[in-house]
């Protein structure tokens, strides 16, 4: 079967979707990758076919907004920038690798031309989605930047306010979409909150544990795990990183996400706090420019680690609250520090919180004092600990791949 994988994203969002696109390669079926030219290099390295979905200067130019990482301007830039002008790449590539009775489309959540694609060509289509902040629910709702209404406020009022955002929404999707339906023939869309699934199945790449179903959500849905892919066996550890990490206690690593270029303060505060704490530190971002100059000795700055080879080495995790950042610290077993700042991190903080195996800070919060205050807390609760090390006890990665594999095989034409 070829099978066409549509990654919109960051690394964080094109990595999830490698490491299934090489599950199922080694099931025997063809597949390719596609997603923008600035992860070329990672998919061919992963031995996956591949198609660009617009070139590496689109990709810096959507990474470059200022909005981006904004809590309430995020959205709209990501639709103006990055999804409204996919519509007809996706479709154009779906034209160029649709096989008749032999080809299944899986779409990333922002991937909705292909879901158009899939209408057009008569071809089974799978959402998946990697986070449960995809899913809006009146029951235990995701949390929101902008989301007033509380976890328990009553469900009509959790409904209103699912209402209230659907127009949001579709104010800054329908018309682009709608447009270029139309240019297609295909009926108008109404609703993208719920449109933005696939009608016959949509694929959640995270547990139950972490995320149980809500009664609202798509009846189609069906939870697998956390695909846990970081590139680890196909980039080499970067010199100095075993000897770093023999030579004393276990460090604090911190890093803003892949595609924040502009942690300056973030790493300015951390130094300061592991100073503070008397602790040793990583520093992961492939931007230089953003690490403090002159750095001490205990701490270390790399571009780049699979964090599956550093985490379980490593006394706590300070991250912006990315999903594949956050499954990679739990199933490490270590504390997380999350300093949210859009999409769907302050859900997944959220998430971390229930759990019992970290906390945040917001971003106006995220100075040293308040870091190590709470870095000395989490380190020290023994509750805590314990919490991290049942929780790492669930894992079953290559168990939840297989399941995903399965689901999306059996949408195979005429299963």
């Amino acid at each position: 079967m070829r099978i066409l994988i549509y990654a919109m994203g960051s690394a964080g969002d094109v990595h999830p979707f490698t490491g299934v696109g090489r599950a199922l390669q080694a099931r025997g079926h063809e597949v390719f990758i596609i997603t923008s030219a600035f992860f070329e290099e990672l998919v061919r390295r992963a031995g996956l076919g591949f198609r660009a979905m617009g070139t590496v200067a689109d990709f810096e130019r959507v990474q470059g907004d200022p909005h981006l990482w904004h809590p309430t301007k995020a959205f709209p830039s990501i639709i103006r920038n990055a999804v409204n002008p996919s519509y007809e790449m996706i479709l154009g590539v779906a034209k160029e690798l649709h096989q008749p009775g032999n080809t299944v489309i899986v779409a990333s959540s922002l991937a909705w031309g292909a879901l158009g694609a899939a209408e057009l060509l008569g071809v089974p289509v799978v959402s998946v989605h990697l986070a449960p902040a995809l899913f809006v629910s009146s029951h235990r709702q995701p949390v929101l930047h902008g989301a007033p209404v509380p976890q328990s406020a009553p469900r009509w009022l959790k409904a209103f306010q699912w209402w209230a955002a659907s127009k949001m929404v579709n104010h800054h999707v329908l018309p682009e979409w709608n447009r270029f339906r139309k240019l297609h023939g295909l009926p108008p869309a109404k609703g993208m909150l719920k449109e933005w699934h696939a009608p016959a199945r949509v694929i959640a790449l995270f547990p139950d544990w972490f995320a149980a179903p809500q009664p609202d959500w798509p009846a189609q849905t069906r939870l697998t795990g956390f695909p846990m892919f970081d590139e680890a066996g196909l980039r080499e550890l970067p010199g100095g990183l075993e000897e770093f990490l023999d030579a004393g206690e276990p460090p604090v690593v911190f890093t803003p996400g892949s595609a924040m270029d502009r942690g300056n303060v973030f790493f300015t505060e951390a130094a300061e706090a592991l100073r503070l704490l008397g602790k040793r530190g990583i520093f992961l971002s492939r931007f230089p420019d953003t690490i403090p100059a002159n750095l001490p000795t205990t701490i270390r700055h790399y571009s780049f680690i699979p964090l599956s080879r550093v985490l379980p080495r490593s006394a706590a995790l300070v991250y912006h609250g990315g999903v594949g950042t956050c499954a990679q610290a739990l199933q490490a077993g270590i504390p997380h520090l999350v300093q949210s700042m859009a999409h769907d991190q302050l859900d997944n903080l959220s998430r971390v919180r229930d759990l019992g195996v970290g906390d945040g800070l917001h971003p106006r919060q995220f100075k040293a004092k308040r870091i190590a205050a709470m870095l000395e807390r989490l380190l020290g609760d023994a509750e805590v600990k314990r919490r991290a090390t049942e929780i790492a006890g669930r894992f079953r990665a290559a168990e939840w791949v297989e399941e995903t594999c399965r689901l999306v095989e059996e949408m195979a034409p005429g299963k």
